[in-house]
């Protein structure tokens, strides 16, 4: 599970933000004394991630909360089904509610597309990838829901491995010049992945010792000459434009991962409900 550190301080800003100065609805309204049990409803099938996470909300507003979960992460579900119950402070469910659900909603999203997407090529020997386009603050959470949902994390952030990119390229003059640097300044245990757009440049960046190659928009066939000019040489890695529609296509050409922007940057949450009883 992700650490708690990081989990508490990234719940507490979100509560900050929807509460700064309390919740002057449910304060007018509710007694202090008031207990209330309350279940999240699946309104569409998909695959729960963040159960966990949305519990500890609560758990931050009413110390006593007790909630159980009915499914796990990475269960599947039904329009219908009950996934989980809360039971504590009346107040503390209502406020809360959205912040939970925001996550839960979201992380779950994220976990259904990327199980949509591995569906299709789970019986061949490739691996989806996100990519570093989350939204700011929550990438460890998101990058935590393309796992459960089946998928592979690619880097989290810009200290975990070398990937050069084009304007990298552009601003060291070549891919040459860029690996060789990387090279004479990173430590050896960290792999060195290059963006190339035309064949000439993976033959330049299977030349200049790059681990990874990432090839980048090309079409199925451009993919198929790069994978048997890199003949295993380095991991392949596909990108760009990569959809439900034609990821097996993509994954039949050879390709070792295919990295995929939409698993987190435009991916609809999974309608999901918290109803007090």
């Amino acid at each position: 599970m992700i650490n708690d550190i990081i989990i508490d301080n990234l719940i507490k800003r979100a509560l900050e933000e929807d509460m700064p100065f309390g919740d002057i609805t449910t304060d007018a309204l509710i007694d202090e004394q008031s207990i209330s049990r309350a279940e999240f409803i699946a309104k569409e099938a998909g695959v729960i991630a963040g159960l966990d996470i949305a519990g500890r909300v609560f758990e931050h507003l009413d110390g006593r909360v007790i909630f159980t979960k009915i499914v796990r992460d990475g269960d599947k579900v039904n329009k219908g089904d009950i996934i989980a119950e809360v039971e504590g402070q009346t107040r503390a469910l209502l406020k809360g509610e959205r912040t939970a659900l925001n996550i839960l909603q979201r992380l779950s999203g994220i976990a259904s597309k990327t199980n949509e997407i591995c569906s299709k090529v789970k019986d061949l020997s490739v691996s989806i990838a996100d990519t570093r386009k989350t939204i700011p603050g929550m990438r460890i959470l998101e990058k935590y829901a393309v796992k459960t949902g089946g998928g592979s994390n690619h880097r989290y952030s810009l200290s975990d491995g070398v990937l050069i990119k084009d304007n990298h390229i552009a601003a060291a003059g070549s891919i040459k010049k860029a690996v060789e640097a990387a090279k004479a300044s990173v430590p050896h245990t960290i792999k060195i992945e290059v963006e190339t757009e035309t064949i000439n440049q993976v033959q330049e960046a299977l030349v200049a010792g790059a681990d990874i190659i990432m090839l980048d928009n090309m079409n199925e066939e451009k993919m198929r000459e790069a994978v048997k000019l890199i003949n295993k040489r380095a991991l392949v890695e596909a990108s760009g434009n990569v959809s439900l529609d034609n990821v097996r296509q993509v994954a039949l050409t050879g390709v070792d991962i295919i990295s995929i922007g939409t698993l987190t940057h435009s991916v609809k949450a999974l309608d999901i409900s918290m109803k007090i009883r």
